[in-house]
């Protein structure tokens, strides 16, 4: 396998705030960052720069349809066959996809971080390996509300009306459900160390 001309392909979810970044930084510093092509899910939101501000709104950003998973697919696929993608930037502060893009490499190993990963039956049976981190709930949002005040510029009001809104119920109805499609399940996410000396080890072996 050490030949292997086609790259692993893994892909990591989990709960908004679940540690699926944790994990997947473990992996790359475990694995090594030149050995893999990182594409996380939240890079592909689609851009709503077009539509007006209250339309902007009512938007559900934690529903599959506000993700261009197409787009995602087809990038993975282009570096499976050994080309060069182009990964969207986007501006969570104005709901935007930017003018950036970022060149990302083909590699030896591709990871694909993202909530709603599991629940897309167009993405899924890329996946050499599926890993899904669980954390409890009251962790999750503790985390996305610090995360979003700090890097996104929201209130805390905000954030707390969108979870009660969109994010649980999301959850509830496609991340949560998605877990058994998990080849792994890692509880309590980066600080799991054990669980991650398995994932690695396997990765390895894969490779």
């Amino acid at each position: 396998m050490q030949n292997r001309k086609i790259p692993l392909i893994i892909g990591i979810a989990g709960g908004s705030g679940s540690g699926k970044t944790t994990v997947a930084s473990e992996i790359l510093n475990r694995v090594g960052p030149e050995k893999i092509a990182y594409l996380p899910h939240d890079a592909y939101y689609k851009d709503l720069s077009g539509l007006p501000p209250a339309q902007k709104a009512e938007v559900n950003f934690d529903h599959p349809n506000s993700l261009d998973t197409e787009l995602l697919i087809q990038h993975v696929i282009q570096l499976r066959e050994g080309n060069l993608i182009e990964l969207p930037v986007y501006d969570f502060s104005i709901h935007s996809r930017t003018e950036k893009t970022i060149p990302i490499t083909p590699h030896r190993v591709i990871v694909v971080e993202g909530i709603l990963i599991f629940a897309e039956p167009g993405l899924r049976p890329l996946f050499d390996l599926k890993i899904f981190v669980d954390t409890d709930s009251d962790l999750r949002f503790i985390r996305r509300l610090q995360r979003d005040i700090s890097e996104r510029g929201r209130t805390p009001e905000s954030v707390i009306k969108q979870y009660l809104k969109t994010v649980r119920p999301m959850h509830l109805e496609f991340v949560e459900p998605s877990k058994r499609y998990a080849d792994v399940i890692i509880p309590e996410g980066g600080f799991n160390t054990a669980a991650l000396d398995m994932v690695t080890a396997r990765i390895e072996t894969l490779l």
